[in-house]
């Protein structure tokens, strides 16, 4: 397996990255168990967030003891200088650390620049100085502020959602970061759980010689997944690009990505999973989207007063209460017997 280089940061690992947002939903045994089988079958970069519950405590306690062996990127998704500085306290204590490798600003609504009058940037900065942390990193889900963020040469990292179900002003995004030497992360590999084929998923990404993608890990059998890539690594071919343009016409362009950025629902409906289910439910195991929960949150749907709300807020300009129509339909009729799955 090639190693990339995450742009000016200098941080070389495996093209094939451990994201530990799914964890927060484990118990501290397994998470501890999950992450040191993922070290030790050589994953060396490890992205977490203070936001993700008890990821960085998890995290902390599996691999405090091989710290210098590995890169560790949190974020904050703190509105202000004080409150930052008690997330990153926070995240040094809970990951056993006394710093971090590279520090993000999470899911931005603005690209933060020094003068800007929030004062976020120059905290970033006066971490940096002190040796809290070596790099400053972003995330971003929308599409403009992301693209802002690279060129401002503020930042050394930018996370953004990147999967072989992306279109081309993501690859002109992974472009523009190459160059200008910003290390790019891939966040939602898998689409928020669409892609159900890791080979595809893994090879697509080999594509890209300056894309790190991390993958959600929540179950060992998953991991294993991601590890027997390290030693064999597929490559990626004619009958994986066939499949993939297949499973792209599939979806077509107008899809929920479920990045959750339309949320809260003024109604109380789940739109980041109710707008996708009709993918889901063919996608994975039905059982789990035909359970009671699911259909107690789908029975929110007709609810909707089409506020615009949701609208508004979607990155990939989608028109939501129409998904949630067309999802709801799709989802009767599967539960009335028309529709088979």
């Amino acid at each position: 397996m090639k190693a990339v280089i995450l742009g000016s940061t200098g941080i070389s690992s495996p093209q094939n990255a451990f994201g530990a947002l799914p964890i927060q939903r484990d118990d501290f045994d397994t998470a501890i168990k999950i992450l040191r089988r993922a070290y030790e079958g050589g994953m060396t970069f490890f992205d977490t967030a203070r936001a993700y519950s008890d990821s960085e405590e998890k995290m902390g306690l599996a691999l405090s003891d091989v710290r210098n062996n590995i890169h560790i990127a949190t974020k904050t998704q703190a509105k202000n200088p004080d409150d930052m500085k008690k997330h990153l306290e926070t995240s040094l204590k809970n990951l056993k650390t006394d710093y971090i490798d590279i520090y993000q600003f999470h899911c931005v609504e603005q690209c933060y620049r020094p003068g800007d009058g929030t004062g976020m940037y120059e905290c970033m900065e006066d971490f940096k100085k002190q040796g809290m942390i070596k790099h400053i990193g972003i995330t971003a889900h929308k599409i403009g502020i992301a693209e802002e963020a690279v060129r401002s040469g503020l930042y050394e990292t930018m996370q953004f959602p990147f999967s072989y179900l992306s279109g081309e002003k993501e690859i002109s995004l992974i472009n523009l970061c190459k160059e200008n030497n910003v290390g790019f992360i891939a966040m939602k590999g898998l689409a928020g759980g669409l892609i159900t084929n890791s080979k595809a998923a893994y090879t697509y990404m080999t594509q890209f010689d300056n894309v790190l993608p991390i993958w959600g890990v929540q179950k060992m059998s998953e991991l294993e997944e991601w590890l027997s890539f390290m030693k064999d690594s597929p490559v990626y071919d004619q009958a994986t690009k066939a499949f993939i343009e297949q499973d792209k016409k599939s979806f077509g362009a107008d899809f929920c990505r479920g990045c959750g950025y339309c949320m809260p629902c003024p109604q109380g409906i789940i739109i980041n999973n109710c707008a996708r289910m009709s993918q889901l439910i063919r996608r994975s195991p039905s059982a789990t989207w035909l359970s009671q929960y699911w259909q107690d949150a789908f029975s929110k749907i007709p609810n909707c007063t089409g506020c615009g709300s949701c609208k508004k807020k979607c990155p990939y300009g989608l028109d939501i209460p129409l998904l949630l129509k067309k999802n709801y339909e799709d989802y009767q009729n599967i539960l009335s017997g028309k529709v088979k799955v």
